[in-house]
């Protein structure tokens, strides 16, 4: 029970972050990446903020086994860079300029109504799956 309610409450203050920062907004996310055009920088401030939040976090993790909850700590263990995260990297972030949403801010927009939030969703889960059939495709060969 207390790890239901501990995602609720970090899910609720994430959704919260995004929609006070404009992050759950597509045309604020858009003129952020509008760099020739006008550019919005304030994402900037945002996206630094987190990344500090981040490093701090994973600084604090890395020492640990277990997780405040009690839960066992699962850190990722490789920093190989590959083809396969390159080019996902490259597809999130055509994604993210065509749409304007990645998918947090895509799922809280979803939850107020928006429609273009819809499409993105669809199209979001759709690339998943498709993704789970090529790797077991991939497996089974």
């Amino acid at each position: 029970m207390k790890f239901s309610l501990a995602s609720l409450f970090a899910g609720l203050v994430f959704g919260l972050g995004l929609i006070v920062s404009g992050m759950a907004n597509p045309e604020k996310v858009l003129g952020f990446l509008d760099i020739a055009g006008l550019w919005d920088p304030s994402l900037a401030f945002v996206m630094s903020g987190a990344i500090m939040v981040g490093v701090v976090a994973f600084a604090v993790a890395r020492k640990r086994t277990l997780s405040f909850l009690g839960f066992h700590m699962k850190m990722p263990a490789s920093t190989h860079i590959d083809k396969r995260l390159v080019l996902g990297g490259l597809m999130f972030g055509v994604g993210w300029g065509i749409a304007g949403f990645c998918p947090g801010p895509g799922l809280v927009a979803l939850g107020a109504g928006e429609t273009k939030a819809a499409v993105f969703v669809a199209a979001m889960v759709a690339g998943m799956g498709i993704f789970e059939v090529i790797e077991r495709n991939r497996a089974k060969a």
